[in-house]
């Protein structure tokens, strides 16, 4: 009795080479998975690595602009005092101490009258005449000073008059004077004007200073 013949299977790919047959060269499944799996990792480390330094560089860049915007406040600082000390110098060739006089305008209690302008007159001549806008208008009502004038005077008496235009709050047009006289010394004469108040239907004009 034969034994049964057995046919031999025959590989049907193209060998690679002589005596070598490609079903032989291929990696089994799961060393295949763990080379795709290094290579992934491999990619993500350098993926984070240009993410990080891309992180850094924004950052260094931050810093560098910070840097760069406290330089220019600080350059901004100086120039402004420069400018201070420069108007300082200036004022003091144009004004010297012994002429010197400066006029100041406030307001102090000042209701149902709207400030329009202010006139200035020292000795008969015009030195000053100002039109206040509402924003200006708006700081005095809230304490601040204004300097209209500030001109070169010899020393001795000085007559001083003042005149104020506006409106009452029911839009009444409103004009005030008053006269004063003042003595001006060697030393610089600040000269203080308030607006306070009424008096017999029109704004109180009142003279100060030193």
């Amino acid at each position: 009795m034969t034994a049964p013949h057995v046919q031999a299977q025959r590989c049907r790919c193209q060998p690679t080479a002589p005596n070598q047959c490609a079903c032989n060269s291929r990696l089994p499944y799961s060393a295949d998975s763990f080379l795709r799996g290094v290579l992934c990792a491999i990619a993500l480390v350098l993926l984070a690595g240009t993410n990080g330094a891309s992180a850094e560089a924004e950052s260094d860049v931050k810093e560098q602009m910070q840097s760069l915007d406290e330089q220019i406040q600080e350059i901004k600082s100086d120039a402004l005092n420069i400018a201070a000390e420069l108007s300082g110098l200036e004022e003091k060739l144009l004004y010297p101490s012994n002429t010197q006089v400066a006029v100041f305008v406030s307001l102090s209690e000042v209701k149902d009258f709207r400030l329009d302008s202010v006139q200035i007159q020292i000795d008969g001549e015009r030195v000053a005449h100002y039109i206040y806008s509402f924003k200006e208008l708006e700081a005095l009502e809230k304490g601040g000073v204004q300097r209209i004038y500030t001109g070169n005077i010899s020393t001795g008496e000085h007559q001083l008059e003042v005149s104020v235009a506006g409106k009452l709050s029911g839009g009444k047009d409103l004009d005030a004077s008053e006269s004063f006289s003042f003595r001006k010394d060697v030393e610089p004469k600040l000269v203080a004007i308030t607006l306070a108040g009424q008096e017999f239907g029109k704004p109180r004009i009142e003279l100060g200073g030193r």
